[in-house]
């Protein structure tokens, strides 16, 4: 969305922008009972692969405090998109203080919700942080992919920021070969493997008493989808561990061929906010980043920071 003149224009321009990105507030679970009972499955089945997430061990805020702090988040978004229109300085503080309470409810109330990360994102992007907007959109695809607002709005923020890059030769071929691996969400898969899983043994039963031909293909083609899309699973498990992505969030940053300031620059132009990257080393101040084009640089850590906390 182009920007406008100053002015009345301008607050035109971003109250378009805050309806654009359908901000909404609601911080329940997205867990249904279809993707309980498939976690519970593949947790069976892949124990030694699919870890689940173990405690940090920290305190963390209690019930109260974290009810308060979103109820101040909430009040402060709200005074913020009624005054925005006549004072739009005042407006943008009170954006301010909304993400200070959302953000220490996610790093002293240890609260990880989607839609928390969504509507962090969405106030970064009425705040013109293209940056943050797309690191917490990236966060929030971890807890509910399949959301329509979400998918939105962070295809809208990708097509703001200022680089464009295309994705690596490599990456495509993968993305179309083994489409269902990228195009399903990790719930869909788990409840696909489950399905499959599940008819695995029922046919193998079946089998047992019966010599049909249908029992023995079927018992094949659910023993194919349960492999594959338990090893798909697999995969993404590994992935999450190995390869850690990130967010440039500096307005903009001059990659090196080294990581110090005294090499030279890896580009001839620097790399803006809002761009993605692959971590591939970290020593420390300097991190060497795979940019989504297969270039590969050093940076400053304080320039960006990684989508997992």
């Amino acid at each position: 969305m182009p920007e406008t003149a100053a002015g009345d224009a301008k607050v035109t321009a971003d109250m378009d922008r805050a309806e654009k990105i359908g901000l909404y507030f609601n911080f329940r679970h997205q867990n249904s009972s279809g993707s309980v009972f498939a976690w519970i499955l593949a947790g069976i089945f892949l124990f030694f692969f699919i870890t689940p997430l173990t405690a940090s061990g920290e305190i963390s805020l209690p019930d109260s405090e974290k009810k308060e702090l979103y109820r101040q988040g909430a009040e402060s978004f709200r005074r913020a998109t009624e005054i925005s229109g006549a004072d739009p300085a005042a407006a943008r503080e009170l954006y301010g203080k909304a993400i200070l309470r959302f953000e220490r409810l996610v790093a002293e109330g240890d609260v990880r919700n989607g839609k928390l990360f969504y509507n962090i994102g969405n106030i970064y992007f009425l705040l013109d942080d293209i940056g943050r907007a797309i690191l917490n959109y990236r966060r929030a695809e971890q807890y509910i992919p399949n959301d329509p607002n979400l998918a939105k709005n962070l295809t809208y923020a990708r097509s703001v920021r200022r680089d464009t890059m295309a994705i690596k030769d490599k990456e495509k071929i993968l993305q179309t070969l083994f489409f269902f691996h990228y195009d399903l969400a990790t719930q869909t898969r788990l409840l696909l493997f489950g399905i499959f899983y599940i008819s695995f043994w029922v046919f193998a039963a079946i089998k047992v008493f019966s010599k049909r031909p249908f029992t023995s293909w079927s018992l094949g083609i659910s023993l194919f989808f349960t492999l594959l899309f338990g090893l798909s699973l697999y995969v993404e498990k590994r992935q999450s561990m190995t390869n850690l992505e990130g967010v440039i969030l500096a307005g903009e940053v001059i990659g090196r061929q080294g990581d110090a300031e005294s090499y030279q620059p890896s580009f001839a132009d620097p790399v803006h906010a809002g761009t993605e990257f692959k971590l591939l080393e970290d020593r420390g101040a300097w991190w060497l980043i795979e940019l989504p084009d297969g270039r590969s640089t050093w940076i400053p850590q304080q320039s960006g920071e990684l989508v997992r906390r």
